[in-house]
């Protein structure tokens, strides 16, 4: 997979570099935020069960940590893909010539691409509606917690779109070359 993202100054010519930076410094903030989402999980968590045992509950601090779960999975998966560390199975994979990995790469990347824009589609239509139901214990709108949705779809795709430019200039150049399991292009 390329490893684009650790060499941002060095990957792009011109303004490309702060642009680089950027988005480096947005998914780092990325990993804070869910961080801290889990973090106010926790906590939610932690005072239901004390509350429970000393006879009150407060109503609707169950739902925080089930509304703020689906944030972080979005948030975390966005963080993950710039980073390049979701799980690949790549045992087939491995067994194809550097030029042909590279072609797998990138067509998976454009199916992935295709699924998330596909999720952003269907969102047009979930959220709006969902912003007209409420939840029963904190009466929030549930559009809320179904725009982690699109806004995760979009945070995943960038890093995907980026992962393929670098893949497809590898393909062009023909300059490719693997090592320590990351596809560097060759100078």
């Amino acid at each position: 997979m390329p490893d684009d993202h650790q060499s941002d100054g060095a990957a792009s010519q011109g303004g490309g570099a702060s642009a680089g930076g950027a988005l480096k410094r947005l998914y780092e903030g990325l990993g804070y935020l869910g961080g801290l989402i889990l973090a106010v999980m926790t906590a939610a968590v932690f005072l239901q069960v004390v509350m429970r045992y000393f006879g009150s509950a407060i109503d609707g601090i169950d739902e925080v940590p089930r509304y703020l779960f689906v944030w972080l999975v979005m948030i975390g998966a966005a963080a993950a893909m710039y980073r390049g560390e979701h799980t690949v199975l790549d045992y087939f994979v491995n067994r194809l010539s550097l030029r042909l990995r590279a072609f797998v790469l990138a067509m998976t990347t454009v199916a992935g691409i295709a699924f998330f824009a596909w999720l952003i589609k269907l969102s047009l239509v979930l959220v709006p509606n969902a912003q007209l139901q409420t939840s029963p214990g904190l009466d929030l709108p549930l559009g809320y917690v179904y725009a982690a949705i699109p806004v995760g779809a979009v945070l995943i795709i960038l890093p995907m779109i980026r992962s393929l430019v670098a893949t497809l200039r590898t393909l062009w150049t023909g300059r490719i070359q693997r090592t320590d399991d990351r596809w560097q292009r060759t100078e």
